[in-house]
């Protein structure tokens, strides 16, 4: 007899195949097949013969409601807060993923016990960890006095029913590959268990009320691990980023149904923890008194913040056939187009140079207004000629050399004052500070001329 009650799951892309082959036919990776029940329902929980039972329509209403905006949970963990649009917003459900070893489980130990602390009911449930473990880390950052409700378990319906009976505030799970539903053959993490147990967990969010925190793994390219549904189930997608070898931790929200998308959270690891950033433009910028040829300040926005950061710039004969173009924390499309620009507009040659660019600090910059900071980096290198020490930078390159203006420029140089610098090189700016000397450039053939010759 044929079998009919098995598929087979791609464990990369989570496409569902009638049958098992070697190579998934929607992502192309081999041997990610695996053999999954089909009798099994979509969920992690089996419906009960009540609710299978009552088959009632859907209630529609208007748009217009009299209904406040329910109050945030404010954890105490002002950075934290500060990405999440303000708080925690009650019955929301919220992703963070990351490397390992970044500081995720350190970074949401720290807001459990601080939002327990402010009176919020916590449970912090660890699939990955035992509760000494925890305990310890938690002695070692001073929070081991907070009344945080610790538990190790990974068996989803024993987290649900204790959930259900027991009122929390806010709910933090570590992480949701280690959770498992009976209901499924496949092992946790699996792209099955792992879209179950999300969904489960989504729905108590929505059902009871409580904040849900869920931690996610990632891959080796840094993408969210699992199935991508699981993304589009959750309220907020946050990413804990950090370079190894820097103890700055920057943490993003990539989709926030409750604020910004393009707001930043500024860490500092020490031994005793997570310690917040409150001015993290003292911490990227250098700390020498004289400007190297090949660095420029770049004034950038990040969210709501202004972040000063010194971009270095390297260009040295190449010693290959083929010069080496080497970008870190920038993207390298648009490092190759400001050089595309400089080598046809303004007479640069780069064809048979090595060029390296990097953003001090391990800060990762994606604004087009870091354009004229990246050129001014290059060209200081090239000619040798530094930049004033005082000097902060920005604007955007268009492919005719043109320096466009870019938004928020008060906000950038109120920062500029704040932290001492006196001298602006942008384009043509409608804001004005007392204290800063703006040196406008319409073309990318004036900024090669002013630093050349060291005229602001």
């Amino acid at each position: 007899m044929a079998r009919d009650s098995a598929l087979y799951v791609c464990q990369s892309c989570g496409t569902v195949h009638g049958k098992w082959s070697g190579q998934c036919s929607s992502c192309g990776q081999w041997n990610t097949l695996s053999e999954e029940s089909r009798s099994a329902p979509p969920g992690a929980i089996k419906p009960s013969a009540a609710a299978s039972a009552r088959t009632r329509g859907i209630q529609f209403e208007t748009l217009q409601s009299d209904t406040p905006e329910p109050p945030r949970i404010t954890t105490g963990v002002a950075e934290f807060d500060r990405v999440c649009g303000g708080g925690v917003v009650p019955g929301s459900a919220i992703l963070l993923s990351g490397d390992p070893g970044v500081g995720k489980s350190t970074l949401l130990l720290e807001v459990a016990a601080k939002a327990a602390l402010r009176g919020s009911r916590v449970a912090y449930i660890s699939g990955e960890e035992a509760v000494e473990q925890i305990r310890a880390r938690a002695k070692r950052m001073g929070l081991a006095d907070a009344p945080v409700n610790l538990a190790a378990a990974t068996a989803l319906r024993e987290i649900l029913g204790t959930l259900k009976r027991e009122q929390f505030d806010i709910v933090i799970v570590d992480s949701i590959q280690t959770l498992w539903s009976d209901v499924h053959e496949s092992g946790p993490g699996s792209i099955t268990q792992v879209r179950a147990c999300a969904g489960e967990m989504v729905r108590l969010a929505k059902s009871q009320g409580v904040a849900v925190v869920l931690v996610g793994h990632v891959t080796k390219d840094g993408q969210v691990a699992g199935p991508r549904v699981v993304e589009h189930l959750v309220d907020a997608v946050m990413t804990f980023e950090g370079e190894r070898g820097y103890p700055f931790r920057i943490l993003r929200a990539g989709k926030n149904r409750f604020g910004a998308t393009d707001e930043i959270g500024v860490f500092e690891m020490g031994d005793a923890g997570l310690r917040e950033v409150a001015n993290p433009s003292a911490l990227f910028l250098g700390e020498g008194k004289e400007r190297a040829p090949g660095a420029a300040v770049f004034a950038g926005i990040e969210g709501s913040r202004p972040v000063l950061v010194e971009m270095q710039a390297l260009v040295s004969k190449s010693a290959y056939g083929t010069p080496r173009r080497a970008v870190i924390g920038w993207e390298t499309g648009r490092l190759a187009m400001v050089l595309a620009v400089l080598e046809a507009r303004c007479g640069f040659g780069f064809g048979d140079q090595d060029v390296y660019l990097n953003v001090a600090g391990g800060l990762r910059i994606n604004e087009p207004a870091a354009d004229l900071a990246a050129a001014a980096a290059l060209i200081s290198s090239a000619t040798g000629v530094s930049l004033p020490q005082g000097c902060v930078v920005f604007g955007e390159i268009g492919l005719s050399g043109e320096v466009r203006s870019v938004g928020r420029a008060e906000a950038r140089l109120r920062e500029a004052q704040k932290l001492g610098f006196d001298q602006v090189l942008s384009p043509t700016l409608t804001a004005k500070t007392k204290g800063v000397k703006v040196t406008s450039v319409t073309r990318l053939t004036d900024v090669v001329e002013r630093i050349s010759q060291n005229r602001y």
